[in-house]
């Protein structure tokens, strides 16, 4: 499943990946770091892609923030929202289109179905321990539901209702890290799996987290993706929308988390530890990279 397609043969092509929902903080430094090197020791190329799909939680401010950052940080990269590029545009607000192609395929391959379930209801039903900022894995309430429109013509339009990715029942999503080696996660709606049935596409209308990625690495033809290791959950979902998709799956390799004096993993929400905050606080970019890698 993680075998590169000969189109992505001729060289690296790395990214970075992040939203503006708030200001980036030493743990981004670290990921976005890593990603940079790994590009450079290949002298491959390195793709900024603004992750802003979420109308309600993006910032203009945030997204400039972010690029004047990772600039000061040392950070370069090739293409992206402000220097353009072949596989443009790279921000996912622009990328709508491309989003329900993928979301049409899928619908049409029988792989999703209508989920009309609240947050409410979720939490009543949660039926097995995830992570914080983790999707809660599906009860399956909403699963024998039919989708009698899915061989409709494609100006079908998915807001409304939730959608979700029916994950086949006992499935086991297996990679190879390259950092953190072999995982293995099994998917299902029973206490105890690793995760449920997941969305694809919210009712508000705002494609999902997993199916934008995939969709955003394909067209752009990332070979590696480098990322904290919070998300190695959703790379095991996402491999499963690769297979369902037909595309090729690149590399991952999935970066430990930098956690505050407590053990908590950081977040946007600590402000004194975002790279804003330390810049203006006289901070050098060589001290960040001190604190992220000591």
């Amino acid at each position: 499943m993680n075998k590169l397609s000969p189109s992505r043969d001729a060289g690296y092509r790395g990214r970075l990946a992040p939203s503006p929902t708030g200001l980036l903080h030493i743990g981004h430094a670290r990921t976005f770091w890593v990603a940079a090197q790994r590009a450079l020791a290949t002298r491959g190329t390195l793709i900024l892609r603004n992750e802003d799909l979420d109308p309600q939680r993006s910032r203009a401010e945030f997204a400039r923030a972010m690029l004047e950052d990772l600039r000061w940080l040392g950070i370069r990269w090739s293409e992206g929202p402000d220097c353009d590029g072949p596989f443009g545009p790279y921000s996912q607000s622009e990328r709508r289109a491309s989003y329900l192609e993928a979301w049409r395929r899928l619908r049409k391959g029988g792989f999703l179905y209508p989920c009309v379930c609240t947050r409410k209801d979720l939490a009543q039903a949660a039926s097995a321990p995830n992570d914080a900022d983790d999707e809660p894995v599906y009860p399956g309430k909403c699963r024998t539901r039919t989708d009698k429109d899915k061989d409709a013509d494609d100006c079908m339009e998915p807001a409304g209702v939730n959608w979700r990715f029916r994950v086949p029942d006992g499935e086991v999503a297996e990679f190879s890290d390259l950092n953190l080696g072999r995982q293995r996660y099994v998917a299902g709606k029973d206490q105890g799996k690793d995760f449920g049935d997941f969305l694809v596409w919210r009712r508000d209308d705002v494609p999902a987290y997993q199916l934008a990625v995939v969709v955003d690495d394909e067209a752009m033809k990332i070979t590696e993706v480098v990322r904290g290791a919070d998300l190695l959950k959703s790379t095991a979902r996402q491999l499963l929308l690769i297979r369902a998709l037909g595309y090729d799956a690149p590399n991952y390799f999935h970066c430990e988390l930098v956690r505050d004096s407590a053990g908590v993993r950081l977040a946007k929400r600590h402000d004194a530890l975002s790279l804003r905050h330390l810049r203006e606080s006289g901070a050098t970019p060589e001290k960040v990279l001190q604190m992220v890698f000591q």
